[in-house]
């Protein structure tokens, strides 16, 4: 079997192992579909906000929140969740045992890509029904925006990916993973417009937050969910849908060096 067809094979053994882990599925699948339960029913008094000086074009702080947390739940998906599980796979010799295999690291690496597609589609797709069915949040109708929506999604999975499995090489050891992973991930996601308005946010943290790949995949989904006008409320006054494809292309190539660099079958001594 060519590198690729074993990839495609390890995709349906990583799913079987990813859904058997009950806290892995709440920390990175459920996540955001709870935090967009506890936001939206939090802030439903408030009402809508970003409206016109004519009072029309706002959206419920439900609406507001969907965006971030559908990036958040690729970030969750590709960074939090490779880091941690290949961190603990090198800890307890699963890496060592499949690297005196004849199995390819493409295929491994396949095998890793296709499970954070699989439960990101899964994930977000279940976020938005629930946005939609709960809160009555509106859906674009445009077939440009879910094109938006589609370039962004596949370019954010291939760089979250990529930077999880580089980040994996972090921790000295499985039981260090966690720890090691989650305070990254909590702090790129309350900077990075997820759970507060970016331009809440003091400039230098502005400037800190640019540098992440998080606070532009938000920005796309923006761009994606929110009316137009909402680009306003942007630090430069625009979604800047340009500069997002190339932020994310960037860390796109940072992953996959850091990765060919990085990865290693057998854990750091």
């Amino acid at each position: 079997m060519s590198a690729i067809a074993i990839g495609f094979a390890r995709i349906g053994f990583e799913l079987r192992g990813y859904f058997r882990r009950p806290d892995t599925v709440f920390f990175t699948f459920l996540f955001p579909l709870l935090m967009l339960g506890i936001f939206g029913a939090a802030f439903s008094s408030l009402g809508e906000v970003g409206a016109k000086p004519d009072g029309t074009g706002g959206v419920s702080m439900a609406a507001y929140y969907l965006p971030g947390l559908v990036a958040a739940g690729i970030f969750l998906s590709g960074v939090q969740n490779l880091a941690i599980d290949i961190a603990q796979e090198k800890h307890d010799g699963t890496l060592k045992r499949l690297g005196g295999t004849a199995l390819p690291p493409a295929s491994y690496f396949i095998g890793k890509i296709g499970l954070t597609l699989v439960t990101a589609i899964l994930q977000a797709a279940l976020t938005i029904a629930f946005g939609v069915a709960v809160f009555g949040i509106a859906l674009p109708s445009g077939p440009g925006a879910w094109a938006t929506f589609a370039w962004l999604f596949l370019l954010g999975i291939a760089t979250m990916s990529l930077l999880g499995i580089a980040l994996s090489a972090l921790p000295r050891s499985g039981r260090s993973a966690t720890a090691v992973v989650l305070p990254i991930v909590l702090v790129l996601q309350f900077i990075s417009g997820v759970y507060l308005q970016f331009t809440m946010l003091p400039g230098w943290l502005q400037s800190i937050a640019g540098v992440f790949p998080l606070k532009w995949l938000a920005q796309g989904m923006r761009a994606v969910f929110l009316p137009e006008h909402f680009a306003s409320a942007e630090p430069s006054g625009a979604w800047d849908l340009g500069l997002v494809a190339l932020a994310l292309g960037a860390w796109l190539a940072v992953g996959l060096a850091a990765t060919l660099i990085t990865f290693r079958w057998t854990k750091r001594s």
